[in-house]
């Protein structure tokens, strides 16, 4: 069966929709090129889509390369029957195909290859008929004390051996204790004995048990980590062992002989060695698996409202990295987030020195044209907040929280190094918190997503595939929004399209060189750069300052000449078309359509006439916490306060109230209604208020509830 077939069927998509989307991926066309200029091909597949046909496609692959491997694997053992061969090829998951090779596969010696070696396999296959008989005179001619075997008890256990090693392998044996696992397996956790002390943040689970099947990724995660930590011991298993005893017996045992009675003790052996151990591996690598997969859209989902925060626009910002006894790193910044002016200021040492402080702030505003501060959020963050609102600036200006998560690693990195190889990390970190004010997608590139700070147990989930989904959501939300070509940094580019590191580094060194891109068209001068990373990249490119009005726009410029026959046919130049609603009325698409530009692609077209380049990113809006609170112990039980969503879990979402730590609205607590996704009521950054349920001051927690104050 074709690929496309396959994944269309699991997908539940049009197999002709596949067909092309994967024809499109196979020629290296990329998943936001494909989504947006590609809709006739694909049907208006949107980007999940598109992804999810692409990763099925890689899983179907390297489904077809271990198959590969396997039947040369067995052929080379001289194995390989018709019938086997054609159970292989029909194998539709890795679980399938590994079911089956497990007994052809090269393994340790074990206690049935040692009894094998000892010469006691015909007894176990004599057994296994299972005939009327005596065990005892069947197995006597097996006795050899040359071989290791000193006994007909030796020789039976032997052959015991073999029959339970053989019933651990057998696929349906496998399938039906799975199916057991499914309906009833149970996720039980104790504490290591010796552990209660050192493991107290487990605590909730030195005794747990319930149905594995309902667990949430959350707990999954957590009681994993309990595990990896030495301090809990999981387990995921059936309450008894006696539905699989039966059910395995049913399979293999016949009738009521001696050697029956062998093949009964080898079953039981075979599951409780061998079988539940392997099946609860597997189960718990799935639970693993399913748990990560979540975590990861949490995170996934986190990252793009972080990436899609909305901008301040380009203003001349004066940003604060706070600090009580180092002191408070101040930058001033160009509407371009050049740096222009550094200095340390120190308001928390002294009443004098404090004074001073605010005396510079103001000096500093009025000498740098200030038309916005940024302040971290993290330690002294608040007080700065204070400090800055006592100052008497003579033009209003907005003062802004900023995220600090992550500025500590972008400071160290060769990133930032580059950028400002004069000035240590505090300094770097001042600038990236300007920055993140002035534009957070911009900023946020520069950081590896991991270290952002708005995800759910990352560092337990599957790092590749974090990786892809987080590499993934970067590269969706800089092509929605689009790059301006003649500002954008290396980092911004590389995520662009078609581009990726290495030409994204030709093109800021073609750009340093020649100067500002004066057209989109210009880029095909860069040095390997060619039509097709063109085609890829052109499209998600913004020139501002190009004599061609679509250059500005997300009108790819395979559509130009389009565009320009639309302008034609009204008798107007496109810059007037693009600037005359009532000009854009007057068309019918319906006549501009051919077979490879549709209602789809000319309604976009359309849209980027009306609104050319339009940022999709929200308008922002100023925030300002509670005056009265500023540290925890401020806090009261029923107080409704302003705060800021700043994390979003599959059990509730993180809220800074402005006390330097974060508060948690659990999922129970976020609506009047039963909420299964705490991402459906609130997004990241968004302004919310709440009221105080509980404050622990010992361990610093503190729940809130948004229940009836969010309309």
């Amino acid at each position: 069966m074709q690929y496309s077939t396959i994944i269309a069927q699991q997908l539940n998509l049009g197999a002709r929709q596949v067909e092309k989307t994967i024809e499109l991926l196979e020629q290296g066309a990329t998943v936001p090129f494909i989504a947006r200029y590609r809709k006739e091909a694909t049907g208006s597949l949107d980007e999940v889509q598109i992804t999810a046909i692409r990763d099925l496609l890689l899983r179907l692959k390297e489904l077809d390369k271990r198959r590969e491997a396997v039947l040369a694997s067995i052929a080379e053992q001289g194995k390989l029957t018709p019938e086997l061969e054609s159970q292989i090829g029909a194998a539709a998951t890795m679980t399938e195909l590994e079911d089956l090779y497990l007994p052809f596969r090269p393994k340790r010696r074990t206690r049935a290859t040692m009894a094998v070696e000892r010469g006691l396999e015909p007894l176990a296959n004599e057994l296994l008929k299972q005939y009327p008989c005596d065990v005892e005179r069947l197995a006597a001619p097996y006795v050899n004390a040359d071989k290791g075997v000193n006994s007909v008890e030796e020789a039976l256990a032997g052959a015991r051996d073999i029959i339970a090693e053989r019933v651990s392998e057998n696929v349906q044996a496998r399938n039906r204790v799975r199916t057991l696992f499914r309906r009833s397996a149970q996720l039980t956790s104790k504490v290591v004995k010796g552990k209660e002390e050192d493991g107290g943040k487990f605590e909730s689970w030195f005794d747990w048990k319930e149905y594995a099947m309902r667990a949430p990724s959350h707990r999954i995660l957590a009681l994993f980590r309990g595990e990896e930590e030495g301090v809990l011991r999981v387990h995921v298993l059936p309450p008894d062992d006696e539905p699989a005893y039966e059910m395995l017996e049913r399979q293999f045992v016949r009738g009521s002989s001696e050697a029956s009675e062998q093949v009964r003790l080898a079953v039981r052996d075979g599951y409780k060695r061998l079988l539940q151990p392997s099946i609860e591996t597997e189960y718990w690598n799935l639970l693993k698996e399913k748990a990560d997969k979540e975590a990861i859209r949490v995170f996934a989902e986190n990252l793009r409202q972080l990436l899609l925060a909305s901008p301040l626009g380009q203003k001349r910002i004066l940003a604060i990295d706070p600090g009580f006894r180092t002191g408070c790193k101040t930058v001033c910044l160009d509407a371009q987030g050049q740096l222009l002016h550094n200095e340390t200021i120190y308001p928390f040492t002294s009443v004098r020195e404090e004074r001073a402080a605010i005396a510079k702030l103001e000096a500093l505003v009025e000498a740098f044209h200030i038309e916005a501060i940024a302040i971290g959020n993290g330690t002294a963050g608040r007080e700065t907040e204070e400090v800055v609102k006592r100052c008497r600036f003579k033009n209003k200006l907005i003062a802004v929280m900023v995220s600090e998560s992550g500025a500590s690693v972008y400071s160290a990195s060769d990133v930032a190094r580059r950028e400002f190889p004069d000035y240590d990390v505090t300094v770097r970190g001042a600038v990236s918190i300007g920055r993140r004010l002035m534009d957070p997608l911009s900023e946020l590139v520069k950081i590896d997503p991991k270290s952002i700070g708005v995800g759910q147990y990352q560092h337990d989930v599957n790092q590749t595939l974090l990786q892809e989904s987080l590499q993934d959501v970067v590269v969706s939300c800089v092509n929605s929004v689009g790059v301006e070509l003649n500002t954008a940094s290396r980092e911004l580019l590389s995520y662009v399209s078609g581009i990726g590191p290495a030409l994204a580094d030709k093109i800021v060194d073609y750009r340093n060189h020649e100067g500002p891109f004066e057209s989109r068209r210009q880029l095909l001068k860069v040095e390997r750069l060619g039509e097709k990373a063109f085609e890829q990249c052109a499209g998600f490119l913004r020139v501002r300052e190009s004599a061609n009005p679509l250059d500005r726009s997300a009108v790819h410029p395979e559509r130009y000449a389009l565009v320009e026959r639309m302008a034609g046919d009204t008798g107007a130049t496109v810059e007037q078309l693009m600037a005359d609603k009532a000009l854009r009325e007057k068309i019918d698409i319906r006549q501009y359509v051919t077979a490879d530009c549709g209602l789809p692609t000319l309604q976009d077209i359309m849209k980027e006439l009306d609104k050319p380049g339009l940022d999709p990113r929200a308008k922002f809006e100023v925030f300002e916490f509670d005056k009265n609170v500023t540290r925890i112990e401020d806090l009261r039980e029923g107080m409704v306060l302003p705060g800021i969503v700043t994390n979003i879990t599959a059990f509730g979402a993180f809220v800074d109230v402005g006390v330097h730590q974060d508060g948690l609205v659990h999922v129970s607590q976020m609506a009047n209604r039963r909420v299964n996704d705490p991402s459906e009521i609130v997004h990241l950054h968004q302004h919310v208020q709440v009221k105080v349920l509980e404050v622990d001051l010992r361990r610093r927690r503190i729940s809130l509830s948004m229940k009836g104050l969010n309309a």
